[in-house]
């Protein structure tokens, strides 16, 4: 037969008689006991309290029932202390605790049921303090939240406030999609915001990306409007670009004009652009191409012009060292008509042998120029002139010297002296 928790009304607080017949009362636990008719009892500050029977087992085993019972009484409280101390939120301990007060006081189980009652006494008492702590504990991470939401909305507005001309679309439209996930997942995550508040910021988050909606739709709006006009004048160039091809080499004056309006186009779309480009560089190719053609067979006359005017350098390059202006000069001129009669040399050997032709005249026209400078008539004339006044001067300071001397005032020889020596050398670089 299974254990009766439920007792006959009224149950007596005293210890009752033991019928005739009936088993021997047992003590079996400092928190409760058998009597001879199989009802546990246990012991209360007040007195004792009947919880049930067990008629069909020995005392022992009675009492183990009803201590079973209080360990899981005692263990539902342990746990409920352990998530205070986690700190579980607090209404939940509140209503656990209430819970648990109600089945300690009238629990059909022995053990030391007030020590209980007093763990849950505690226990609402820290139910405040932790109420407290995480109503704070709330407001602060409330507050924080709007913080960082309402980071988001600024950041927000300030991708809005760009001028969508030199806005870069694309980031703009990733850190967009980024801010929305972090609004969302703010949503998810973490706390519930003030209505009034929440709704304000998702107002100004809303109205941020309709603003950079509207301004990207514009944009790209206009520059498809500007890529069709790129489009359509960059097909023309490519039209008159192909046209040059038949003109060879003449056509590359105009298809460098070409070239220029092309940069001044604009851009058509990465797709068009390419594929534009790619016609328009294949019609500069054939018309190069027909050049290289002509220079390539040029160059096979013009080396034989290369060697000719390699030899007349040979020639004229001892010149640089020639002191007779007459024969340099007739040299030179031999050799000029000679050069100009060979033509052309190969574009890349142009400067090359241009420049030793150049110095070599240099140093020809510098023997003419020095001939003159010395033979000048007038330049001759303005010599002598300063060289008679020389040599005056010289002859007065050479008597005012004599007079020094002879009067002994050094100051009045040390002058002269200098003087009469810096007319000297003047003179001497008249070559007087």
């Amino acid at each position: 037969m299974a254990p009766d928790d439920q007792l006959p009304s009224p149950v007596p607080r005293a210890r009752p008689t033991a019928p005739s017949g009936a088993r021997p009362a047992v003590d079996e636990a400092p928190w409760g006991r058998v009597d001879e008719t199989g009802t546990v009892f246990v012991r209360e500050p007040d007195g004792e309290r009947a919880v049930g029977q067990y008629p069909d087992g020995t005392p022992e085993e009675a009492l183990a029932y009803f201590q079973r019972k209080f360990v899981d009484l005692a263990g539902q409280v342990t746990l409920l202390e352990q998530r205070a101390q986690r700190g579980a939120p607090a209404a939940d301990i509140a209503k656990a605790v209430a819970s648990l007060t109600s089945s300690v006081s009238n629990a059909n189980a022995v053990g030391n049921l007030a020590a209980l009652q007093t763990r849950l006494d505690a226990l609402g008492g820290a139910v405040t303090e932790l109420t407290e702590k995480q109503t704070e504990e709330a407001k602060a991470a409330v507050e924080a939240a709007l913080v960082e939401r309402t980071a988001i909305v600024v950041e927000a507005e300030r991708l809005a406030a760009q001028d969508p001309a030199k806005a870069q679309w694309k980031q703009v439209s990733a850190s967009l999609d980024e801010l929305f996930l972090q609004w969302q997942k703010h949503q998810q995550d973490g706390p519930r915001l003030p209505k009034n508040e929440s709704n304000e910021l998702w107002k100004r988050f809303r109205a941020a990306r309709a603003t950079i909606d509207t301004h990207r739709k514009a944009f790209f709006a206009e520059l498809d409007s500007t890529h069709r006009d790129a489009r359509t004048r960059k097909q023309e160039l490519v039209t008159k670009a192909e046209a040059l091809i038949p003109k060879g080499p003449d056509g590359i004056a105009a298809y460098r004009t070409l070239l220029d309006e092309w940069k001044l186009a604009g851009r058509a779309g990465k797709k068009f652009d390419d594929a534009l480009w790619a016609k328009f560089k294949a019609a500069g190719d054939a018309i190069y191409a027909a050049k290289s053609e002509i220079d390539a067979r040029d160059n096979v006359e013009f080396e034989a012009n290369l060697a000719l005017k390699l030899e007349l350098l040979t020639e004229a390059e001892p010149l640089l060292t020639a002191t007779d202006r007459a024969k340099a000069k007739d040299a030179l001129a031999s050799i000029q008509r000679r050069w100009d009669k060979i033509g052309k040399v190969p574009r890349d050997k142009v400067k090359t042998v241009e420049d030793r032709i150049r110095k070599v005249e240099t140093a020809v026209r510098k023997l003419d120029d020095d001939h003159w400078q010395r033979s000048d008539p007038e330049k001759q004339a303005r010599s002598e002139g300063l060289a008679s006044q020389l040599h005056d001067a010289i002859a007065r300071l050479e008597r005012e010297l004599a007079d020094a001397k002879a009067s002994g005032d050094k100051k009045k020889v040390a002058d002269a002296q200098e003087a009469l020596d810096a007319r000297k050398v003047w003179l001497n670089a008249l070559g007087s």
